[in-house]
């Protein structure tokens, strides 16, 4: 849960004829992510793609089952679809039923192609309609030229082309000027036009006046728009009793499209192959007995990343690939792979950050916000959207998981704040003692305290619950964001310390993180005892000292371990300790989000609850009213985005660059994953 999955290299090799059974039956473990061959020697060279006739044929269907799910975007809400309906399908009528949907889709992108040239042709008739002139005449012929042009200023035509109106023939309408003229005429007649700022109309090759024209244009738009909309409702319910099975099938072929293709990716000879490849170590004997009937030579050896070496501190050394990397986490935390996607795969021998993530984002989140009216609302939205046939998608699933976190976590802090809805629920509130919490709240103020050990020790003096974080209680939401900052820091860089003594020992570690450690404990009980005794801030202290041994320790690290040099070390070293400290500061952020969500909820309480109360009158109710919800959609619009960027920030930013390098490979097995179809290919 908390590593990124063991790994394994597997080095198969087999004679040629039996490469389409081993690439079959790697693609059935489901589990092996082969290694692409670069290592070109005499003898040995990449395989061919498979060419027969079945091969062919996959790629073909493939490409028409691809054209259908891009446009028709099916969904599977009912689940995989058996192996022995997916070979069924492909042997029956499939293809015959896939053409049917997309000369469907054909028939509706050539009626909304045709449409288009029909609504640019109404609109051109639409211009020259005013002029109530046969087109024919418009077209103009070989002994006289015509010219039509749309001006803002058709009402100036006399007096722009003057003595120039006794040599042409002129007809104008609102917006639209048509003059015929001699050859000799027409330089004249384009720059009369272009002074009145005409813009030329292409006269379209059709017979009787353009009203004429643009009855049966119409005519014909409507018939063309009545075959678009028949075919889009057949394409759309097409894709209802089809989608799932177009699914299942693009999965197969898909697979079957990488076992033919695979071989572009092994070693081969005149007489063998070898396939090079990674395999979650628990998965070793799976394999060894899937692969053993078939290949002759099979070697399995566990990773093992014992070189300890620094950097590019070995130029010598011949670099091997490094394994792939998978994640596996329980169902609960799951869904939380998908931000860690967002920065990266960890790389490989690493800490996982899942688990955390699942602990602390929504948690922060919900710190932010803090209203359990909006938080039981993004709880249904949650649940809304898990109806939608969008769900079903595995990114989708995840991300609403995630949404509904967020909510409990926001109800759990509200109730702690005593806030909903911008209202605050105890005696202390808008309503008073006719809160319908008040009685709640007022048991829990006398009855749970926060313990008396940790309030002194960090200085907090309030001690009850409710929290009121944007009054009474400001001061401790600043010191909370502040130790939350701190904790959270400190984590980071203990998590980055195992990553470092894991990959290059205990010295490396302590001089890249556990300087930062001894900084951040030791800066922080410094300023600890500032803010709480007549301590002064450059007293030199045992934490003051220690401080700067962290620094020091820091300057090595950079010089020696991170290679910056000794120069680079003594610039920076002072630099990123003060970076520290805007990292830690910046976890305000989560006070001063959260008491400015707190104060726009509260206007809607001002501007349109009180309004609404007030008993003025219908206006005033029903503008108190509009003012209330409006304000509240805003506020809860906010709620959504603002403490998510922060939140996701903090952990993004200020935490994971502490102990995280997201350059980590996806771990792809040959053949996908399983989500469409039963079973294995």
């Amino acid at each position: 849960m908390f590593d990124t999955v063991a790994m394994s290299r597997l080095t198969v090799a087999a004679p040629v004829d039996k490469m389409a059974e081993v690439l079959r039956a790697c693609t059935n473990l489901g589990c092996v992510h082969l290694e692409a061959y670069n290592n070109f020697e005499d003898g040995v060279h990449v395989g061919r793609a498979s060419g027969s006739e079945e091969a062919d044929r996959v790629s073909s269907l493939l490409v028409k089952v691809r054209a259908a799910v891009s446009a028709f975007k099916p969904v599977n809400t009912d689940g995989p679809v058996p192996m022995s309906k997916v070979k069924d399908l492909l042997e029956g009528s499939f293809a015959d039923e896939l053409q049917k949907g997309l000369d469907l889709l054909d028939t509706q992108r050539d009626a909304e192609a045709e449409l288009a040239v029909l609504d640019e042709q109404i609109h051109l008739l639409q211009r020259l309609a005013p002029l109530n002139m046969d087109l024919d005449l418009l077209s103009g012929s070989d002994r006289v030229e015509v010219f039509v042009a749309e001006t803002g200023k058709a009402s100036k035509t006399t007096s722009t082309f003057g003595s120039l109106m006794s040599k042409v023939q002129v007809s104008t309408a609102p917006g639209i000027v048509a003059v015929a003229c001699l050859p000799s005429e027409s330089a004249e007649v384009q720059m009369a036009l272009g002074e009145l700022g005409g813009k030329p109309v292409q006269i379209p090759n059709m017979a009787g006046t353009a009203s004429e024209a643009l009855k049966t244009l119409m005519s014909k738009r409507k018939e063309v728009e009545g075959t678009m909309y028949s075919a889009s409702e057949d394409a759309a319910r097409w894709a209802r009793n089809n989608g799932r099975n177009i699914l299942a099938v693009h999965e197969y072929l898909a697979k079957e499209d990488e076992i033919h293709t695979a071989p572009t990716q092994l070693a081969v000879t005149g007489q063998a192959f070898a396939l090079d490849a990674w395999i979650p170590t628990s998965k070793e004997g799976e394999v060894r007995s899937a692969l053993k009937p078939l290949a002759s030579h099979i070697e399995v050896e566990a990773f093992v990343d014992d070189h300890h070496h620094h950097h590019d501190d070995d130029h010598g050394h011949h670099e091997e690939p490094t394994p792939p990397v998978a994640l596996e986490n329980d169902p609960v935390s799951r869904p939380f792979e998908l931000m860690v996607g967002l920065v990266g795969r960890p790389t490989y021998g690493t800490f996982d950050p899942t688990f955390f993530l699942m602990l602390t984002f929504p948690m922060i989140y919900g710190l932010i916000l803090g209203d359990f009216g909006y938080g039981f609302i993004i709880f249904l939205l949650g649940l809304w959207l898990g109806t939608k046939p969008f769900a079903a998608d595995p990114v989708a699933k995840n991300g609403i998981t995630i949404l509904k976190w967020m909510g409990v976590w926001c109800m759990i802090w509200g109730f702690l704040f005593a806030e909903g809805f911008g209202f605050v629920w105890d005696n202390t509130g808008q309503m008073g003692d006719a809160s319908p919490l008040a009685g709640i709240y007022a048991w829990t103020y006398e009855n749970i305290h926060f313990p008396a050990f940790v309030t002194e020790t960090l200085n907090m003096s309030y001690t009850h619950i409710p929290f009121h974080r944007a009054t009474s209680s400001l001061s401790e939401y600043v010191l909370l964001s502040v130790y939350l900052g701190v904790a959270h820091l400190m984590f980071g860089f203990i998590l980055g310390f195992i990553n470092v003594a894991r990959a290059h020992g205990m010295v490396a570690a302590f001089f890249e993180k556990g300087s930062w450690i001894i900084i951040l404990a030791a800066g922080t009980l410094h300023i600890y005892g500032f803010l709480t005794t007549d301590q002064g801030v450059f007293d030199p202290t045992p934490y003051a000292i220690a401080t700067l041994v962290g620094v020091g320790c820091l300057i090595i690290g950079l010089a020696v371990f991170e290679k910056f040099g000794w120069a680079g070390g003594l610039i920076m070293g002072p630099i990123e300790t003060f970076g520290l400290l805007a990292n830690t500061l910046s976890y305000l952020r989560v006070m001063g989000v959260g008491v400015a969500g707190v104060k726009i909820a509260e206007v809607s309480i001002s501007m349109g609850w009180d309004l609404m109360m007030s008993g003025s009158g219908i206006l005033s109710i029903v503008l108190g009213l509009v003012l209330f919800v409006f304000i509240q959609a805003f506020a809860l619009a906010l709620g959504l985005l603002s403490p998510s960027i922060h939140a996701a920030r903090l952990h993004f930013v200020e935490w994971m660059g502490k102990f995280y390098d997201g350059s980590g490979r996806v771990f792809t097995p040959i053949g996908g994953r399983t989500l469409h179809t039963e079973g294995q290919s």
